[in-house]
C-alpha cells in the first residue's frame, strides 16, 4: 500500500472490533501512528501487536469516551506519545432497536451517549490538535472521519432513536464542515449499509433475526471494505475534500 500518511498521526474510536478494528489496520500500512481507543484493553493489545508486526506503531488507549474527560485525555495521551494528531476517526457507536413502545429508555441514554455525545467528546477535544497538524508538513491538511449508517438518512420503524442519533452526526458533520473547511480540516461522514460486524449482537434475539431477515441473503459488506473507503477519504490531495460517502451492498435496496 502507498503509505501517503507516512508521518502523520491518527485516533480511532470504537478500535476494538468492526470498521473501528479495520480501520485502524488501513490507516497503519498507509503509514499512519495510530492510536487504538476502545474500552476492552485486551483486544486493543492484540490489534497492536498485529499493527506492529506489520512495521506500523500503535499505541492502546482503554477509554469509556462517553466520560468527557477520558475522550479528553485520550487525545492528549495520543498528542502527547507521537507529538501531533492529523486524522480521527469517530467510529465508536452502538445499535439498540425495537418498537418506542415500551421501550427502555436506559437503551435511548446509551445510545445517545456513544453516538453522539462521544463523538462530540472526542471531536471538540482533537480539534485544536487537528488545526495545527493542518497547517504543518508533511500533509498540511487533517482529517475528521464520522462513521454514520444508512439510518442517518432513512428512519424505519424500530429504529426511532438510532436513526435520530446518526441525523444528528450527520448535522453535526455538515455544519463542522462548513466551519472548518477554510482550514484545511476535512470532515467526511461515511455512510455504511449492511455490514458484518458485532453492531447488531447487543440487540435481542428477535430483533437480530429481524435484522437478518430484512436483507434476506444478500452478500453484506465486510468491515475492511468500509475502512478501505476510510483510508481514501483521508489519503486525497490536500485540495480534495470527499464530504460524503454512503456505501450499500450492491443488492440492498433501502
Amino acid at each position: 500500500m502507498d503509505r501517503t500518511l507516512d508521518q502523520t498521526v491518527a485516533l480511532v474510536t470504537g478500535a476494538s472490533s468492526g470498521i473501528g478494528e479495520a480501520s485502524a489496520v488501513a490507516l497503519a500500512k498507509a503509514g499512519a501512528a495510530v492510536a487504538l481507543v476502545a474500552r476492552r484493553e485486551e483486544r486493543l493489545h492484540s490489534l497492536a501487536k498485529r499493527i506492529e508486526a506489520g512495521g506500523g506503531r500503535a499505541l492502546v488507549i482503554a477509554a469509556d469516551i462517553t466520560a468527557e474527560s477520558q475522550a479528553r485525555e485520550a487525545v492528549e495521551r495520543t498528542v502527547t506519545h507521537f507529538g501531533r494528531l492529523d486524522t480521527l476517526v469517530n467510529n465508536a457507536g452502538v445499535m439498540l432497536l425495537g418498537p418506542i413502545s415500551g421501550a427502555a429508555v436506559e437503551d435511548w441514554r446509551r445510545m445517545m451517549e456513544l453516538n453522539v455525545m462521544a463523538l462530540l467528546h472526542c471531536t471538540h477535544a482533537a480539534l485544536p490538535h487537528l488545526l495545527k497538524a493542518a497547517q504543518q508538513d508533511p500533509r498540511r491538511v487533517a482529517d475528521i472521519v464520522n462513521i454514520s449508517s444508512v439510518a442517518g438518512r432513512l428512519a424505519r420503524m424500530g429504529n426511532s432513536v438510532y436513526s435520530a442519533t446518526k441525523h444528528a452526526v450527520g448535522a453535526f458533520s455538515e455544519s463542522l464542515r462548513q466551519e472548518l473547511s477554510a482550514r484545511h480540516v476535512r470532515v467526511s461522514l461515511v455512510e455504511p449499509g449492511a455490514t458484518v460486524t458485532e453492531l447488531s449482537s447487543h440487540n435481542r434475539p428477535e430483533i437480530v433475526k429481524a435484522l437478518m431477515s430484512r436483507h434476506g441473503d444478500i452478500k453484506r459488506l465486510e468491515a475492511d471494505e468500509i475502512a478501505d473507503a476510510v483510508c481514501y477519504l483521508v489519503t486525497r490531495e490536500r485540495h480534495v475534500a470527499i464530504n460524503e460517502m454512503l456505501i450499500r451492498p450492491t443488492q440492498q435496496t433501502t
